[in-house]
């Protein structure tokens, strides 16, 4: 069963998913803080994240009878080949940004860190597109997604400089570009979760990511106790913990959306979410020095997508 959304309504639900994106970066930023320091908390807290959404994600397909017919269709698209080894891995993406989070975020903020990241999702995202890899198929290089991926590089520069200028170390770049490289592999992920989800459709798409993910997830946490660093007691607080929720959320939304619209309009619509979201949730925050310069690079990020959409026309839904 495949979900047809109007295009009046999945606009708006693809911006919703960046903004929850942002927010899951907050809170398992903030999650790795509380537990303790170095590779080994950052690596837990995207383990308590993704093995959440897990937990939610199986209830949900195990209850639900779109949820059982999704996953059966899994089962046999497994079984018969349809789909092949290296469509089902799309949650190896997920569990490398939730990681990156917990790791970055509260040493750059969230602002860097999703500017970064949506510089590498809208590069890889052209290229995503221009080779055909997405459900779309072949998607040229046009003169919007150009602008938008320039865009997209001129702000992390102009945020990086920014938090250079302010006293920030090297380490603050090294972050910068393991939030890049995460949002290349979220491009890539949400091409993979696109030709899923057509096939056996959203429910058990979310479920392959989140299983995979955790997965992929506790060896790193297994393989973090070689290295530095120290775990503390878990907060109390429950909003440390909807990570997982938040990140149900976009990956439903991304992997119906992405079938109509490609993965590049995708990736620009989350973006303006993101971008948004994250100076919001750095200007509320009395921790975080947000200047001039920084403000401007997240204005340069949402104009290179609002002129990416108006020069990119979606393509036509898909029923």
């Amino acid at each position: 069963m495949n979900v047809t959304v109007p295009r009046a309504a999945m606009v708006p639900l693809m911006v919703l998913a960046g903004a929850l994106v942002a927010f899951q970066s907050r809170v398992n930023g903030a999650l790795a803080d509380q537990i303790g320091t170095g590779l080994r908390a950052g690596t837990l807290a995207a383990v308590i994240s993704f093995g959440s959404g897990l937990l939610v994600i199986t209830l949900i397909v195990a209850t639900t009878g779109s949820g059982r017919q999704s996953m059966r269709r899994l089962a046999h698209a497994r079984s018969s080949k349809r789909l092949r080894w290296y469509e089902l891995i799309g949650g190896l993406g997920g569990a490398f940004f939730v990681a990156s989070q917990g790791i970055a975020v509260g040493t750059i903020g969230v602002a860097l860190f999703i500017v970064a990241f949506t510089a590498g999702q809208s590069l890889s995202s052209l290229a995503v597109d221009h080779v055909g890899f997405g459900p779309g198929g072949v998607q040229a290089v046009s003169v919007g997604r150009t602008i938008a991926a320039a865009c997209a590089i001129v702000a992390v520069l102009l945020k990086a400089v920014e938090q250079l200028d302010a006293g920030a170390t090297w380490l603050t770049v090294g972050l910068a570009l393991l939030a890049f490289l995460a949002g290349v592999a979220q491009a890539v992920q949400q091409a993979v979760n696109g030709r899923v989800s057509a096939v056996v459709a959203s429910p058990a798409t979310t479920w392959n990511n989140f299983l995979v993910g955790t997965t992929a997830l506790l060896v790193l946490l297994a393989v973090s106790f070689l290295v530095d660093g120290h775990i503390g007691s878990l907060p109390t607080a429950g909003w440390y913990y909807l990570g997982g929720v938040l990140g149900i959320g976009f990956i439903m939304v991304a992997a119906i959306a992405v079938q109509a619209y490609g993965v590049l309009v995708l990736g620009l619509c989350m973006i303006a979410g993101q971008v948004v979201t994250a100076e919001i949730l750095d200007v509320v925050d009395p921790a975080v020095e947000v200047g001039g310069l920084g403000l401007l690079g997240g204005a340069v990020a949402l104009v290179g997508v609002v002129v990416a959409l108006l020069l990119t026309p979606p393509r036509p839904t898909q029923g």
